[in-house]
């Protein structure tokens, strides 16, 4: 059974950071594509980042570019999130989610490719 657990979540002011983490306690993460996915207040949840399985690649969307980081850890299951220089418009409740497929050569910024999805964590920007 994969379960996803995100923390890290909390308040900080605008320009700070925080790093999140979404630990998986399924025992093949390490074949798997993860991704962070965002939903703020009254918006549509909207892509972050993603890794691929191995982490040698990764994507952003383009308002995150330059200030998150996304990284994984296999040995602990772990995938990461890096958030610096935090604006107010990054308040969200943060997801991270697992690729329906293993070993995928290619990222996906289409929720629809995750099949698997923490309970998210709370983000606050402050100005």
């Amino acid at each position: 059974q994969v379960q996803l657990v995100e923390s890290g979540g909390g308040l900080v002011q605008a320009g700070g950071s925080l790093r999140l983490s979404c630990a998986d306690s399924g025992p093949t993460f390490s074949s798997y594509a993860m991704g962070w996915f965002r939903q703020a207040p009254g918006q549509e949840r909207e892509f972050v980042a993603a890794i691929t399985w191995s982490g040698d690649n990764t994507d952003y969307a383009d308002s995150v570019k330059g200030r998150f980081t996304i990284s994984r850890d296999n040995a602990k299951n772990t995938v990461y999130l890096q958030m610096n220089s935090l604006k107010p418009e990054d308040t969200a409740v943060y997801y991270c989610a697992r690729d329906r497929r293993t070993y995928a050569d290619g990222l996906a910024t289409n929720q629809y490719r995750y099949n698997y999805w923490g309970q998210g964590t709370r983000v606050t920007v402050s100005s």
